[in-house]
């Protein structure tokens, strides 16, 4: 019988009783029993389940990339989230894993969402042009509707109405706080069915399916080409059989698509902007770098590719606060990683939030600074950041994040400076990393003159 060996064990008793502030935040457990017990820690369920947790960059791509055809998405995330956000990317494994990824990946590539760019970039302005100047702002109900308007209109250009989005996302919004609940009290699970908690959120789950078939019938009865990603993916094919997706599948995807790309990207810009507002001065570097690049070109995509120190800062902002801050993965087979010998099945969660801040990979880890990502710098930087993942399962719209919120912060920039008094940042992990209460005040800039050039105007 094979002799197994895990990290440093957390007593079970321990977590127990920490239970309920786990459910509200877990990341202050976690970090203090990272400090206690090192870079991994398991915990004994039963005779023989173990969960892992760690934040070592070893052993994350050795679990997300050297060996990653012997770790599957846990059963957290292929039978919890799948009752109710259907078999899509995020929710599936193995064979149908991999034919789905192969399906949907060609309309991420990146020249296929630069001809969104213009989509993103007309939703952005829209968005941007109802922030009211001078005042204090709640950050993430901001982020959020834009994030939403971006999304829908990149997937469905204008094929729904707002009314129609509005319930979507209301709907998307209740069922994932639920999720979240069912997750991280196991033990309550009996009560949610008795209680017919689940019952009711598998019928919103169920309304908000009705709502993306009718959108996807609509298009398909539909002559007109609207260049977005629904019609990228109504127009992809199966390699071995040349048939489109079914379209049941086709809502699955369409469901975990709109999770993804909204709440992400939404909390990653919350994020970035208020950190901005805390460090006013590289708020200006940003404003003057887009100075410079617009007086260089006006093409969208040339202007992202100039926008290095802009990049630089939502890639740190998404360093200390990882939309998607901890992924977890079951191994198929008994395992050797680093010096521990682990039994087919283990739980393994890796915490990005704290990998991003452990002492062992990064220079004052805690603080703000956008130059770890500018020129030579960002070379230390590999191996040891992972803001959307990493290996064949890496987040397939990293670029449609990357480009939005580029697109975003520099509008916002353009037309406001940002500043805030608030220190402390509070969060929410759920599914994905919420950050709870941060506000900031928009100010108008004032430009001291303008000058026309190459028949636009740049602020100078």
């Amino acid at each position: 019988m094979p002799k197994y060996n895990y990290p440093k064990r957390l007593p079970l008793l321990t977590f127990l009783r920490n239970a309920e502030a786990i459910r509200k935040n877990p990341i202050p457990f976690h970090k203090k029993s990272f400090q206690k017990y090192g870079d991994s820690f398991s915990v004994a369920i039963g005779f023989k389940k173990r969960v892992i947790l760690t934040r070592d960059a070893e052993l994350t791509r050795y679990i997300l990339q050297k060996n990653h055809k012997n770790y599957n998405k846990s059963r957290i995330q292929t039978h919890t989230l799948s009752k109710y956000l259907g078999h899509g990317l995020l929710t599936s494994n193995g064979k149908f894993w991999l034919k789905q990824r192969r399906l949907i990946q060609p309309a991420f590539h990146k020249e296929k969402i630069q001809k969104l760019l213009g989509i993103i970039d007309d939703t952005i302005k829209e968005q941007v042009n109802t922030i009211e100047a001078d005042t204090q702002k709640e950050l993430l109900p901001i982020m959020g509707e834009l994030a939403f308007q971006v999304v829908a209109k990149s997937l469905f250009h204008y094929s729904a109405s707002p009314q129609t989005l509005k319930r979507f996302q209301i709907i998307i919004e209740k069922v994932q706080q639920f999720v979240v609940k069912e997750v991280r009290l196991p033990h309550k699970v009996w009560w949610f069915k008795l209680s017919g908690k689940v019952k009711k959120h598998l019928k919103l789950s169920e309304e908000s399916r009705d709502i993306l078939d009718e959108i996807i019938q609509k298009r398909k009865n539909s002559k007109d080409n609207y260049n977005d990603l629904l019609d990228m993916l109504l127009d992809a094919r199966y390699e071995d059989t040349g048939e489109p997706m079914p379209n049941k599948q086709l809502i699955d995807e369409i469901t975990i698509l709109f999770i993804a790309g909204h709440e992400t990207t939404a909390n990653a810009l919350t994020f970035t902007l208020f950190l901005l507002a805390q460090h006013p001065e590289y708020c200006e570097k940003i404003f003057k770098e887009i100075q410079e690049v617009e007086s260089k070109t006006n093409d969208i995509f040339e202007q992202l590719k100039l926008l290095t120190y802009t990049k630089a800062c939502i890639e740190e902002s998404m360093r200390l606060y990882p939309p998607a801050w901890i992924t977890d993965r079951e191994n198929i087979e008994d395992d050797n990683i680093g010096e521990f010998h682990i039994r087919k099945n283990s739980l393994i969660g890796i915490s990005f939030y704290e990998l991003h801040r452990n002492k062992k990979y990064w220079n004052k880890p805690d603080e703000f600074i956008p130059k770890r990502f500018l020129g030579d710098n960002k070379k230390e930087t590999s191996g040891i950041y992972f803001p959307f993942g990493a290996g064949p399962r890496m987040c397939i719209g990293n670029n449609f994040a990357i480009y939005e919120m580029q697109l975003a912060v520099s509008q916002i920039v353009k037309k406001f400076k940002l500043q805030t008094s608030q220190k402390e940042v509070h969060l929410s992990p759920l599914i994905t990393l919420k950050p709870l209460g941060l506000k900031v005040e928009f100010i108008k800039r004032q430009p001291e003159y303008f000058s026309l050039n190459s028949n636009y105007l740049t602020i100078k």
